[in-house]
């Protein structure tokens, strides 16, 4: 028997976006956490550590704050998990060439080594979870960068 409270728009559950995506947003975190487990790497780790290896190869002298707004990942995380990495040395950080006030921060030989293994997980990984959107995951993309647009506006 259905209920006369009226407390939910939506007549389901599966009708309501955020819950959906909620309960995507955990299996997908479930799985990428088994998925980096053999690299001993969290999932903001290595994403801290691919942003900076992409942020390198694309020429740019890494900060954390960079990294921060590059990531979505608030600056006191970043510093916490930057922090960590420095610790099991997979990162450096040194002086700014010309702001003082800032570090730039750099893989270590083995942190490229194990970013790049990782990278190819987690990209094998990506490909098997979405792939269950055949051809529409570049709209599915589309569709999220849009999301993601409209609070940055």
């Amino acid at each position: 028997m259905k209920s006369s409270d009226n407390t939910f728009s939506v007549e389901k559950a599966e009708d309501s976006s955020g819950f959906l995506l909620w309960q995507v947003t955990n299996l997908w975190q479930r799985e990428i956490k088994k998925a980096l487990e053999p690299h001993d790497l969290t999932h903001s780790q290595f994403v801290l550590m691919a942003s900076i290896h992409w942020l390198t190869l694309q020429k740019q002298d890494v900060t954390q704050i960079l990294l921060s707004s590059h990531t979505k990942i608030d600056p006191m995380t970043t510093s916490t998990v930057l922090r960590t990495l420095q610790t099991k040395q997979l990162i450096q950080r040194q002086e700014h060439k010309t702001d003082t006030r800032a570090k730039t921060v750099g893989l270590t030989e083995n942190g490229i080594k194990i970013i790049k293994q990782a990278v190819i997980t987690v990209e094998n990984f990506d490909k098997t979870f979405f792939s269950t959107l055949g051809n529409t995951t570049q709209t599915f993309n589309e569709q999220l960068l849009t999301l993601l647009e409209q609070k940055n506006a």
